[in-house]
């Protein structure tokens, strides 16, 4: 995972700033996850950067083996008192290489796409590693597991403006890497920057 966490811990590190900036208001303002607020997802991807093989196992079993739950409850104890706890919170992980065995694409994935979560709903541009969103868009297009990806992107062609990256075949559809990823991981707000034939067909998925 080595490769991992060097993307992982600079781009945590690059939200702890961006955060700092933030009002009271914007804490609150709702993300790319629906029901979930800027606030919400810095609680969950704290939560992910805690978690451990040791720590998940007895989660798991203390939730009837529902990690939905397990989620909701971290997301909870991660917020903490205040924003200002919460950002306390998320910076004192932006260095742990934690994660569970076999998952570093995932987790990076949950790292950049969460990031733009937060990002997009306040305004913020942030230049994502373009070699990283491919290697997290060739790990969602083959499996519904993480982000329903493949039964979303099913029956199109997808191709990044910016980086030599295509998948797929049948009606087009194209844009930025960064965008073409969110749309992949189930991001309405992301086709405003795509364009094509398949973009009908992905709205109608999302």
């Amino acid at each position: 995972m080595a490769g991992t966490w060097a993307v992982v811990r600079p781009e945590r590190e690059s939200v702890a700033a961006d955060l700092e900036t933030l009002d009271e208001a914007a804490w609150h303002v709702p993300s790319l996850c629906p029901g979930w607020t800027v606030r919400d997802v810095v609680a969950h991807i704290t939560a992910l950067a805690r978690m451990t093989p040791a720590r998940f196992v007895p989660k798991l079993v203390a939730s009837g083996f529902k990690p939905s739950l397990i989620q909701s409850r971290d997301m909870a104890t991660e917020r903490g008192s205040s924003a200002e706890d919460t950002l306390a919170r998320f910076r004192g992980v932006t260095s742990r290489r934690n994660g569970l065995p076999g998952q570093a694409k995932t987790l990076l994935g949950e790292t950049l796409v969460h990031a733009e979560d937060i990002r997009r709903p306040l305004g913020i541009v942030h230049r994502y590693p373009l070699s990283a969103l491919v290697t997290v868009a060739d790990h969602y297009k083959g499996s519904n597991l993480v982000a329903g990806t493949r039964r979303r992107i099913d029956g199109l062609s997808l191709e990044a403006t910016d980086v030599d990256w295509r998948t797929g075949s049948g009606p087009l559809v194209s844009g930025p890497m960064l965008s073409v990823l969110m749309a992949m991981a189930g991001r309405l707000a992301a086709l405003a920057d795509l364009e094509g034939d398949g973009v009908p067909t992905l709205r109608a998925r999302l």
